[in-house]
């Protein structure tokens, strides 16, 4: 099968799926250069409420596919492109993780908001087995993520780490039993298209380290009306209808 990135959206989800099998969905250059269009499209879908990434089978991403490049490309730029992409993303993300999460793999599962993963996940940023220098940007997301400590961690020694270590790290979110992570991330992004998209972008932003437009996120949150919902829900002992309201 071609390497690609196939999507879905269904129920206000959209899954976005890394498939190139025959190397560990390794990202192919046309991948790392697809990816930002196909999330700006999934951006602007009023359907979308969540972003689901995940790799086909059993693994999700094992990094880049070197042989992909061509002399003229620089790997690095690619990623990070990629990368910044899936970290602007206006909605949440969630990262569904099994086996392999290296390299390429854990940039893009870390620029995402969120990380569950099935026991047996492996995870590794590998720049000091090549002699790369690891981009200021994938390292200042990566201190974010797990802290200072763990991010020299896995920076100096390229070790792999299991998926209960990632998890004491502070990685994942959640760590599940085998055959239970695709029911679980489904149970959760259902939880998430349930809740303020306004809240959401609000605090996506704010997390981010923009922290300079309260004034505007309330002007938002009185002329969406999800806040006066928001209440009336709460005092009629009902669930709030969180319609987007552009």
């Amino acid at each position: 099968m071609d390497a690609a990135l196939h999507h879905s959206v269904a129920d206000g989800v959209a899954t976005v799926v890394i498939s190139h099998p025959a190397k560990r969905n390794a990202m192919t250059a046309s991948m790392w250069r697809a990816l930002p269009e196909l999330l700006a499209q999934l951006a602007d879908d009023s359907a979308v409420r969540v972003m689901v990434l995940t790799g086909e089978g059993p693994t999700f991403c094992a990094g880049a596919d070197i042989s992909s490049l061509t002399g003229k490309e620089d790997p690095q730029a690619l990623a990070v492109a990629a990368e910044e992409a899936l970290a602007a993303f206006p909605k949440p993300t969630v990262a569904a993780i099994r086996g392999f999460c290296v390299g390429g793999g854990s940039q893009l599962a870390a620029a995402c908001d969120l990380r569950f993963a099935e026991e047996g996940a492996s995870f590794g940023v590998t720049p000091a087995k090549l002699g790369i220098v690891y981009p200021a940007s994938s390292t200042r997301r990566l201190v974010s993520v797990v802290g200072p400590a763990w991010a020299k961690y896995l920076l100096y020694s390229a070790e792999l780490i299991g998926a209960e270590t990632a998890l004491r790290a502070g990685f994942l979110n959640e760590l599940l039993p085998a055959g239970r992570l695709e029911e679980r991330v489904a149970a959760f992004a259902r939880v998430l298209t349930a809740r303020s998209q306004l809240t959401q972008a609000a605090a996506k932003e704010f997390a981010d380290g923009r922290t300079d437009r309260d004034a505007y996120w309330s002007e938002q949150a009185a002329a969406s009306g999800d806040t006066a919902e928001g209440v009336a829900a709460f005092l009629e002992r009902r669930a709030p209808d969180f319609s987007w309201r552009p």
